[in-house]
C-alpha cells in the first residue's frame, strides 16, 4: 500500500493521468492489450479529462465501470455519460471494448438485480483488470458499496444491486468488493478535507463493513492518491 499526497487537486489529476497513462501502455507492450475500470465524481472525471492528451493505444484498450448510478441512458448523473464527455467521446477508443452497467431504460428494463446480474456474466471471463480507480466518499464508502450496506458484505456475488442509498440517487449497480479486489493496482483517488478521517481509518486498518474503502485492495498494488487535505491526518 502506497501513498501519494499533492498540493491541490488539479495537480492530483494531471499526476494520476501521467501514471495511468503508464500503467495502461505498459500493460499494452506486455499484452498487447489493457483494462481499466472507470469511476465517477468530481476527481475521477478530472482524471480522465486530464487523460485525453496520453498516447496510448486507445483502441486495445478496455474500460469498465466500478459503479453505475441506475438512472436512463444519457442521464447527466450516470457515470457513462461523465466519462464519454471528459474522454471517451474525445479519443478513438473501440466502441466494443466499452463495457457500460445498464441504463435504467436499457434492455433489463426497471431492474437493478437483472442489470447487475448481465455485468456479472460480462466479466466472468474476465481475470483481472490492470487497474481500478476508485473514489471515496465522506463516509469511507467506495465504488456504491456503504458502510453496514449488504453490498460491501457480499462475498459470492461479482456485482450487485444497490438500493436506499444514502447519498442520490437511491438505486445503483456496484462491484464488490471482491471483484474489485481482482484488480492487479487499486487506486484510491480523493480531495478535500472531509476525507481526512474516512482515509486515515482506512489506512490504520478500518473494518470494510464500517468502512468499506478499507477492503479495497489490489492484487499487486493498492495506491492511495490524496491531495494535501485529504492527507491532513495522516
Amino acid at each position: 500500500m502506497t501513498t501519494f499526497v499533492y498540493e491541490t487537486p488539479d495537480e492530483l489529476a494531471s499526476a494520476t493521468a501521467d501514471r495511468l497513462a503508464a500503467a495502461l501502455a505498459s500493460a499494452q507492450a506486455e499484452r498487447g492489450t489493457a483494462s481499466v475500470v472507470l469511476t465517477g465524481g468530481r476527481t475521477g472525471i478530472a482524471v480522465l479529462t486530464a487523460l485525453r492528451s496520453a498516447t496510448l493505444d486507445w483502441s486495445s484498450l478496455d474500460v469498465y465501470w466500478g459503479d453505475e448510478r441506475f438512472l436512463p441512458a444519457g442521464d447527466p448523473e450516470r457515470n457513462e455519460t461523465q466519462a464519454r464527455a471528459a474522454l471517451l467521446d474525445h479519443v478513438p477508443v473501440a466502441p466494443g471494448r466499452v463495457h457500460p452497467m445498464a441504463p435504467s431504460d436499457g434492455e433489463y428494463g426497471d431492474d437493478p438485480d437483472a442489470a447487475a446480474e448481465a455485468y456479472a456474466v460480462l466479466l466472468k471471463d474476465v481475470a483481472s483488470f490492470d487497474v481500478c480507480l476508485l473514489g471515496v466518499g465522506e463516509e469511507g464508502h467506495t465504488a456504491s458499496l456503504f458502510p453496514g450496506s449488504p453490498g460491501v458484505q457480499e462475498t459470492s456475488r461479482a456485482v450487485v444491486a444497490v438500493r436506499d442509498c444514502p447519498k442520490p440517487p437511491p438505486t445503483r449497480v456496484s462491484l464488490t468488493l471482491p471483484t474489485i479486489r481482482r484488480a492487479t493496482d487499486v487506486w484510491l483517488m480523493t480531495t478535500g478535507d472531509a476525507k481526512a478521517e474516512p482515509v486515515a481509518a482506512a489506512l490504520a486498518g478500518a473494518n470494510e463493513e464500517d468502512l468499506p474503502a478499507a477492503g479495497a485492495r489490489g492484487k499487486r498494488d493498492t495506491l492511495w492518491i490524496l491531495d494535501r487535505a485529504a492527507a491532513a491526518r495522516l
